[in-house]
């Protein structure tokens, strides 16, 4: 079996062939660090992981880089506002970051770089786009000369006259096109900036990835991935300062997740539905929001809201349910020494199957689909006169592998330990010293949505489970 991709570039499934025989080099973009992260950002983390826990299931190893923008105009107004520094909000976010992601089975980058770290790469790179004539700069700013790659429109496979501009900056009268995009841009005052050969400034946007996939994973790549709002203007900009340097494909491949919305809305802070990973995993099994993600296949829109979750709930705990029911099985059967050839070859076929579906371009809804039919199969098993022990074992085996791969948990949540409790009050107690208040709410606001009840007396803080 061979695994087949739809790549964004040809708009159709292709065959996956990487680079090097049994290593893939994969390029994610990750998230501008000002926030905590909505539950639009957590889709590509949780879809690209999966990718790559599948691939690695498949026996390749694979090189995941995925960055962190810690310095840009949304960043730099988040620090004016709260009387801080870029670097200090930066740090605090990507922390966050870290927290949601990993709640939520995402597993660590290979290399996470940041643009802060990566200036010197980034100014090169620029320096050589201007020798080979494709840049230039205006008043401390540098821009791209759009119109001299000649492929550029060819992953949104639109041409070049009917692509509006898409970038982070207002066409202004230092570009020589309408069409051209920043590369670097002159400091104003009061904000944060680097030292480059066209004076103080700071990169945009587009150049950044180009020159961190560059440096972590070469000149070509075999997968570059993000969100489908990237594909124009982010990821064509990618292409065409990458090849322009190179001469060589930038991507082989590139995969876009869908969107989400909202009660079928968009999702946008003016029409007050915009939902915080960091508040949903307070109220939710974070791996749950995960199962919820990858029962729709990723490049397909998802429809979110309490409902479709409480579903998602109850079809996640039917499954988590007979995976407990064959552990406890094993554990008092009164009949190990039974074989059953049919239904172990039945489980096997479960596996063949999961893989079947995944190969065709990681059909995480189909393989749901083939776990819960496997969930029937063994309540029906377990509900027959007869168990064998390696019927049993087999079915806890495929159940944990296969939910390995999506990176799932095929346990709930555990229930919060006293020392736990008492190490987070400790916390709070801290947090109100050091008038915190933000941080103690929020806390006793967690230990809530845990049914732990805190209750502050003249002699301390005392706890209970609701």
């Amino acid at each position: 079996m061979t695994i087949h991709l739809y790549n964004t570039l040809t708009r159709q499934k292709e065959k996956f062939v990487p680079l090097e025989e049994g290593k893939v080099k994969m390029y994610v973009c990750g998230p501008t660090v000002y926030n905590y992260i909505h539950i639009g950002n957590a889709r590509p983390p949780i879809v690209f992981d999966t990718v790559r826990r599948y691939l690695e299931y498949r026996g390749y190893e694979v090189n995941y880089v995925s960055n962190f923008t810690d310095v840009d105009d949304k960043l730099i107004k988040a620090a004016n506002e709260l009387g801080e520094d870029v670097p200090t909000i930066a740090q605090r976010f990507i922390e966050a970051y870290h927290e949601d992601v990993s709640a939520l089975g995402c597993k660590q980058a290979t290399v996470h770089p940041r643009v802060t770290e990566s200036m010197d790469i980034i100014i090169e790179f620029i320096e050589a786009l201007i020798e080979k004539g494709y840049a230039y700069e205006s008043g401390g700013d540098v821009y791209y000369r759009t119109r001299e790659f000649k492929e550029y429109g060819k992953l949104s496979h639109q041409p070049i006259e009917d692509l509006q501009l898409g970038t982070r900056i207002e066409v202004g009268d230092k570009k020589q096109d309408a069409l051209d995009f920043v590369l670097w841009k002159a400091a104003k005052e009061g904000e944060i900036y680097w030292e480059s050969p066209w004076g103080n400034g700071r990169p945009g946007w587009h150049i950044e990835c180009s020159a961190m996939a560059r440096k972590y994973l070469g000149d070509t790549i075999d997968i570059h991935a993000g969100g489908q709002d990237l594909s124009f203007p982010h990821h064509e900009n990618e292409i065409a300062q990458s090849e322009a340097l190179t001469g060589k494909t930038f991507a082989n491949y590139w995969l876009h997740n869908g969107y989400i919305n909202i009660d079928n809305e968009k999702m946008s802070k003016s029409l007050g539905n915009f939902v915080l990973v960091h508040d949903i995993i307070k109220k939710h099994d974070p791996q749950l929001l995960r199962f919820f993600m990858l029962s729709v296949h990723y490049r397909h829109p998802i429809n979110y809201n309490e409902e479709l979750l409480q579903s998602t709930k109850n079809g996640l705990d039917r499954i988590r349910t007979a995976y407990a029911n064959l552990k406890h099985r094993l554990d008092n059967t009164a009949d190990l020494a039974t074989d059953d050839v049919e239904w172990t070859e039945k489980v096997e076929g479960f596996k063949n199957e999961f893989i079947q579906v995944m190969d065709d371009d990681f059909n995480t809804a189909n393989a749901i689909s083939v776990l819960f039919d496997m969930a029937k199969q063994a309540n029906l098993y377990l509900n027959g006169k007869n168990t064998s022990e390696k019927v049993l074992q087999a079915f806890i085996a495929q159940f944990e592998e296969l939910f390995s791969v999506i990176g799932v948990s095929l346990t709930a949540e555990e229930e919060l330990l006293d020392e736990e409790i008492e190490s987070l009050i400790q916390q709070r107690i801290d947090a109100r010293k050091n008038r915190d208040f933000a941080r103690a709410d929020e806390i006793r606001d967690e230990l809530k949505a845990r049914n732990i009840i805190l209750e502050d007396t003249a002699q301390g803080t005392r706890w209970k489970r609701g």
